[in-house]
Order: C-alpha cells, then structure tokens, then sequence
C-alpha cells in the first residue's frame, strides 16, 4: 500500500498504527512525529502568515473563501509520480487543507486507482472512529482497536478523576484572537468532560466568532488560548500583543487570579489525532491543577501575565 496523508492528524495515526512504511508523503504541515519531515511533500500554503497578525490572517483567509480561492496547493505532478493507492483527507474545511475537488481532479486518470478517504470528526468518539476506520483499510485491525482502546481508558481515567470535583470553573477557550473565535468540534466537550463550565461554543459545531462583550458577561476563572495553527511562543506573543488592550481584560476573575494559559494548539488541541487526550489531560492540569498535577505533556502550555494597557 502507498498512503498519502493530506492531514496532520492522519499522518500522526499512520505513524501510531505501524505504517510508517507504507506512508509516501505528507503535507506541509505534518511535523509529528519528527521522522514525518523526511517525507515528500505534496502541499504548499499559498499565504504568507509568518509575519501577520491574527486579524490580517483572519481577513487574508475570508477574503479568499469569499471568493472561491483555494489557501493551499496540491502538487498534482509528484502526486501522479508517487502513485498513491490510499490516500487521507478531510472535505469540511477549506482553511485546514486542501480541498477535497482538488484531491479528486489530482488523481483523475491515474494508471493506478487511489482510494480517497475522508475524515471530518466533531467529537471525541469520532476521532476514535478515525483511527479503527484507518486501522481497517489498511489491515490494522488489531494495533488499531488496541490503540483506542489505550485511549478510552486514559479518557475514562480523566472522566472519574475529574467527578469528584464538585466546584466547576468557568473556561473560556479561545481558538482565535483577532476577532475572537469561541471553541468548537471537541472542546465543549472535553471541557465538560474534565468538570469545567463551558461560557461559549457548543460540542459538534464548528468554531464560531463571539463578542468579545460575551466573553466579559461570562467573567471566566480560566482563560485558555489556542489559536488555530499557532504554536506555543506564537500564541504567547500575539496574545501579549492584543488582549491587554481589549475592554475590561483587567477585571476578569482569571486575570486578576493569574489563571490565563497559552497552549500548543497547533500540536494539541487543533488536531484530531491520537494526542487529543494528550490534549484533554492538559486541559484537564490546567483545570484543575491540585488534582492533575504532571497529568498533561510538558512543555505544552504556560501561565501568562498580561497587564492591560
């Protein structure tokens, strides 16, 4: 078998299952695990985001979508090279990869037929369900039900540990800064999972903007930054940037008590792979650090302070 993987989630579970072996490129993005970054890559980002700030990233992104361009480039020519036979993509979001008619037209033709599977899951379960779905198209079976069950159980481990806290902060979970995007897909869920209370955004649906006015009103005790893409010094540095100028940051119950956090979200958060308990175990440190101290990967999150200005 020959895998291209379109996602970095994927790429991440065909790592996880053993088929490193059979992957023959990746996407850009595809940095995990680090052996990913050998491979062929068959995409490029048509937008220069280094060195935008989030509202220029946000109007560069609509603007396209708005007039039907695509964010992303499918090398079609090493595509017909590799000649893939299985190939991993997404058809929900046109800002999260390459489109999906673009997957189609790139295989169109090609002497050796390339299954196309696509993957758009909202929830935890659903992201599970990707991992048995690739374990069996790839004759995985086995290596693919012990991998979520190993899941389960840690989500399950979280779930009873969490129960028997009887005082549920306030979260506000911030997936974009400028303008600012409440949580969406997973993370309601997983916030309630790990005993928070969830001020905006609705487990299953997409990710959608809020008034900043909402996020006063809810007067969170923890604030978790995860901006889309963003890795854990850029989202500490763009949220230095803009939040302390936003009206009453200074008196929200988490800033004043200094429970503002700035997380990996493009390796964590973002990606529905095996590392979403990874990300859940974090959410659920940073939640209740007294009880699940040392429970999330290192390195993955920090405390912020940031004084209004």
């Amino acid at each position: 078998m020959r895998i291209v993987s379109l996602l970095p989630s994927t790429t991440e579970i065909v790592f996880a299952l053993g088929l490193a072996d059979q992957l023959v490129a990746v996407t850009h993005e595809c940095d995990y695990p680090p052996q990913a970054r050998a491979l062929p890559v068959v995409t490029q980002s048509l937008l220069d985001h280094s060195a935008a700030s989030s509202a220029e990233i946000d109007g560069v992104v609509r603007s396209q979508l708005r007039d039907d361009l695509s964010i992303y480039a499918l090398d079609s020519a090493l595509m017909a090279q590799l000649a893939p036979t299985l190939i991993l993509t997404q058809a929900l979001c046109d800002v999260c990869a390459v489109s999906f008619e673009s997957v189609e037209r790139a295989v169109v033709g090609a002497p050796v037929p390339a299954t196309i599977m696509s993957f758009e899951p909202n929830s935890l379960d659903g992201i599970l369900g990707t991992i048995l779905a690739i374990g069996n198209a790839t004759a995985r079976h086995e290596r693919a039900y012990d991998l979520v069950d190993a899941l389960r159980a840690r989500i399950e481990r979280v779930r009873t540990q969490a129960a028997q806290i009887s005082q549920r902060p306030r979260v506000a979970f911030l997936e974009w800064f400028d303008p600012p995007f409440g949580p969406g897909h997973w993370i309601p869920e997983m916030i309630e999972l790990v005993n928070g209370r969830v001020g905006f955004g609705k487990a299953g649906d997409v990710s959608q903007r809020i008034a900043w006015e909402s996020v006063i009103a809810f007067a969170p005790e923890v604030i978790i930054l995860a901006p889309c893409g963003f890795d854990l010094a850029r989202c500490a540095a763009e949220a230095a940037e803009i939040l302390p100028h936003r009206t009453g940051w200074s008196a929200l119950p988490a800033v004043r008590q200094g429970r503002v956090y700035a997380v990996d979200g493009n390796a964590y958060f973002s990606r529905p792979g095996p590392r979403i308990v990874d990300s859940l175990e974090l959410l659920a440190e940073i939640v209740h650090p007294d009880l699940f101290t040392g429970w999330g990967p290192v390195n993955a999150a920090m405390p912020l302070t940031i004084a209004a200005t």
